[in-house]
């Protein structure tokens, strides 16, 4: 990707990745697609995240080769984040990512990373799991070398699935994907992270839409007279982490690109953080053998 005034992070790879994506969970169909990357592209948005299992992989490739010519932009100017689905963890990885770079069409993936630490189809204590970790690491290992990956990493990793894979890979993650927002500080993942210099990244930084209406956070957005999802996504970025807020709503896409140019008070964003209770409000990983 190339070098633009989009804030961003210095990953592993030595390659910077925007602060800022756009999440494209749920944006299903071409239509959809295509409404929502236009109003992020307009608003300086250079990052999308897909994933095998939002089944919108091939939309977002096309619909990217419709648009970035109309923003004077190429494909250099975007990065492009996909993820291997539960289902094909393990022996089917390499056939996996393969097909997400088919689906996307673009040349290469920017980043992609493993899902989900378990196996679609298995329990959760099967004791296959290490291995097939192990084998999907190995295939996006070969696929990096071969330039197809520019960088490989994992999402929903605890601390003992990233000490794990960080001792046995040949290639180490350039990035860990995870919940993260005021009610779950991810401390321990977040020190993990920093060890080892993999980017932590959080997704689901508005609790599904629950934390918009918390009290304290609506305190500090009246204060600072920004919107819940703002003050919610600042607090992340301002801790130099990578936020992917989702929507198909041209509004909002364009509210939630308004984070650099306000900041959180020391006494905000430590308000905010005494929230943190270790709540999940999506998939829980930690019972992943």
């Amino acid at each position: 990707m190339s070098s633009s005034s989009s804030p961003s992070v210095l990953l592993n790879t030595g390659v910077q990745m925007p602060l800022l994506g756009l999440g494209t969970y749920k944006l299903v169909g071409p239509e959809d697609v295509y409404q929502a990357v236009d109003a992020a592209l307009a608003e300086g948005y250079r990052s999308f995240d897909s994933a095998a299992v939002y089944r919108n992989e091939a939309d977002l490739g096309r619909v990217l080769k419709e648009l970035l010519p109309k923003h004077g932009l190429t494909r250099e100017d975007v990065f492009i984040t996909s993820k291997l689905g539960p289902k094909d963890q393990g022996e089917g990885a390499m056939e996996g990512a393969l097909h997400s770079l088919a689906q996307l069409d673009l040349g290469y993936i920017d980043l992609y990373l493993i899902h989900w630490p378990g196996t679609q189809g298995r329990v959760v204590t099967d004791q296959r799991n290490p291995g097939n970790r192990a084998e999907s690491w190995a295939a996006l290992e070969k696929l990096h070398a071969q330039g197809k990956l520019k960088a490989i990493g994992v999402s929903n990793y605890t601390p003992a699935h990233m000490r794990e894979l960080i001792q046995s890979c040949k290639i180490p993650p350039a990035l860990l994907q995870v919940e993260f927002h005021p009610r779950l500080c991810q401390t321990e993942l977040r020190k993990v992270c920093e060890e080892y210099e993999v980017c932590f990244q959080a997704y689901s930084s508005l609790g599904k839409g629950e934390l918009v209406t918390d009290p304290v956070v609506l305190e500090v957005s009246k204060n600072c007279e920004r919107t819940p999802a703002q003050v919610l996504l600042r607090w992340a970025v301002q801790q130099g982490v990578p936020v992917l807020p989702k929507s198909s709503n041209p509004d909002r896409i364009k509210d939630n690109a308004r984070l650099f140019d306000f900041t959180l008070s020391d006494t905000d964003m430590d308000r905010l953080s005494a929230l943190d209770c270790e709540h999940k409000y999506c998939w829980d990983p930690s019972e992943v053998v």
